[in-house]
């Protein structure tokens, strides 16, 4: 019990860490389709007004406002909806099984993303310094 009580008190913290590592990680994918860095795609630098060019505006400023946690809960829906969308659009179809589609970074995308929207952005996060403080709900009381 007592173990239990201070890994509790790091939450935020871990909570943060993944948010921070996953937004830096997804945020290469922007800047590789939009700026060729650190190295262009393979299929070369995308329009910016096609769906690669809108995905790729989508994981560098979308990434970046999950980096410094602000609107945290929007953004990451949004972003696990076209983690999804690129999943099943361009990787299911290869294969069913993720390890031989290429997909099994989309899907862990989209999860954390996912655990975002629920759990909100932990520690060290815009949206949590523009918080009052105190309980949200009746509940938390």
């Amino acid at each position: 019990m007592r173990t239990s009580t201070t890994l509790d008190r790091w939450s935020p913290y871990a909570l943060a860490a993944l948010r921070i590592v996953t937004a830096l990680i997804f945020m290469e994918h922007g800047t590789q389709k939009l700026f060729g860095f650190p190295a262009p795609p393979q299929s070369g630098l995308p329009p910016l007004l096609s769906l690669f060019g809108a995905g790729a505006i989508l994981e560098l400023v979308g990434g970046l406002l999950i980096l410094v946690g602000l609107f945290t809960r929007p953004v990451a829906f949004i972003l696990a909806g076209e983690m999804a969308v690129a999943y099943w659009m361009f990787h299911a179809p290869q294969s069913f099984y993720p390890a031989l589609n290429g997909g099994d970074a989309a899907i862990l995308y989209c999860f954390v993303f996912l655990l975002l929207v629920f759990t909100g952005p932990g520690a060290w996060s815009i949206d949590g310094a523009r918080q009052p403080s105190g309980p949200r709900h009746s509940w938390e009381r």
